[in-house]
């Protein structure tokens, strides 16, 4: 594909004389399956400003869609712009696939404490951070008062284990949903315990490897005594399955996102309550973006720079803020320092909660190979769930395989 159209046809006509203006198109890969309308509405009045210039959109479901885009770009005819996961920036960037960011300083400080980080490597900034998430513990409350205890949120790891065998003991469903299917979210759900135990998994500054720790035993730890509560074979479970296991009342608990809140039975009576802490740290959540890329056009230098003016428009100011608040998002700017009166997140607890974990959580890390990253994670949160090796060669192997990867 072309990706710098001209209209031949037309200079022809005018007997080879220089075009008014030349007509450019932008392949625009959208990760999701579905074009958000805060975001079409930009895209819409991009090209209103821009005559001559074609967003031509091009929605893949999440299970392809990185793929898509990593193959078109290493195959040498690459999207213009993508909006994907920022787990890939590494990879993309080691390969010379895109280029990177610009952002002012001033528009840096802005952002929540920690979201710069999911998109940095060697020290420059490679996606525009565009859908920011962090986690949250939800209680079916209906569930948690029927088995006889006050539907109050945990605060500590062993307070969870009680609570979810409780639930367990009087009402024989499963206390609390687990993720554990090969899929990304089940590194994400360990990667919540272990920011809530103070752990890491890469140190930003020097680029060691620190999963094999104490922290990471400690969350396998938990996992061990969490299965026999959870639901049945939880390694068959991702993320969004859990989801349709609370809305059923088959788990009173679970891990999701601040959208997890439209996505529940409008009659459960629900909680959300900080993911509880274990015992070498505070409450804590991962940090999770999704970016908006610029690939490198070797040939059309012209379209990289309109990619890189349609992200800037996509991820900032109002733009940013309608896709937040419409979608459900945790705020991914400090609004409230931009001016904007009352953002949708201020003074509302149940927003509270996924705000104030941003400070003590860490970031998805990054490293060349994003699924071997995933690998990892999967391969040792199964180990303990089916009880294949021990706690201690589990954390040793992970952290051995990351340092290969990294």
């Amino acid at each position: 594909m072309k990706y710098l159209k001209t209209a031949t046809l037309a200079a022809a006509l005018l007997g080879g004389s220089a075009l008014g203006a030349q007509a450019q198109e932008l392949h625009f890969i959208m990760c999701g399956g579905e074009v958000r309308p805060a975001d079409q509405t930009v895209i819409d009045q991009f090209q209103k400003d821009n005559p001559g210039v074609t967003v031509n959109m091009e929605a893949v479901p999440w299970g392809t869609c990185q793929d898509k885009s990593l193959t078109l770009a290493a195959a040498g005819d690459p999207p213009s712009i993508a909006y994907m996961g920022s787990r890939t920036l590494k990879q993309l960037a080691n390969n010379d696939l895109i280029v990177p960011v610009e952002i002012s300083a001033e528009q840096q400080a802005l952002y929540q404490p920690g979201v710069l980080q999911t998109v940095s490597s060697g020290g420059q900034l490679w996606g525009y951070p565009h859908a920011f998430s962090t986690k949250a513990l939800y209680m079916n409350c209906d569930l948690i008062e029927k088995a006889g205890m006050e539907c109050k949120g945990p605060e500590t790891w062993a307070d969870l284990i009680k609570m979810a065998q409780t639930v367990k003991d009087q009402l024989g469903i499963a206390g609390i949903g687990l993720a554990g299917k090969d899929f990304d979210n089940t590194m994400h759900q360990f990667l919540n315990f272990l920011y809530s135990d103070g752990g890491q998994v890469i140190n930003a500054d020097t680029g060691e490897v620190l999963l094999d720790s104490p922290q990471t035993r400690e969350v396998l730890e938990l996992y061990k005594a969490l299965t026999p509560l959870a639901e049945e074979g939880p390694t068959a479970w991702e993320r969004d399955q859990l989801k349709d296991l609370f809305n059923d009342g088959k788990i009173a608990m679970y891990v999701n996102g601040p959208w997890g809140r439209g996505q529940h039975n409008a009659d459960i009576h629900q909680l959300v309550a900080p993911i509880p802490h274990g015992p070498s740290g505070p409450s804590g959540t991962i940090l999770i973006t999704d970016s908006i890329v610029v690939f490198k056009q070797h040939d059309h230098p012209e379209v990289q720079a309109m990619a890189q003016k349609l992200a800037q428009a996509l991820t900032t100011g109002a733009a940013q803020y309608d896709l937040d608040q419409s979608w459900g998002l945790t705020p991914i700017y400090q609004y409230e320092k931009m001016g904007i009166d009352k953002p949708f997140y201020q003074d509302d607890p149940f927003w509270q909660v996924f705000v104030d974990g941003i400070h003590t959580g860490g970031p998805e890390p990054l490293v060349v190979d994003f699924k071997s990253l995933q690998s990892v994670f999967t391969n040792m949160v199964q180990g303990v769930m089916l009880n294949d090796d021990t706690i201690d060669n589990l954390a040793t192997k992970a952290g051995e395989e990351l340092a290969a990867i990294k």
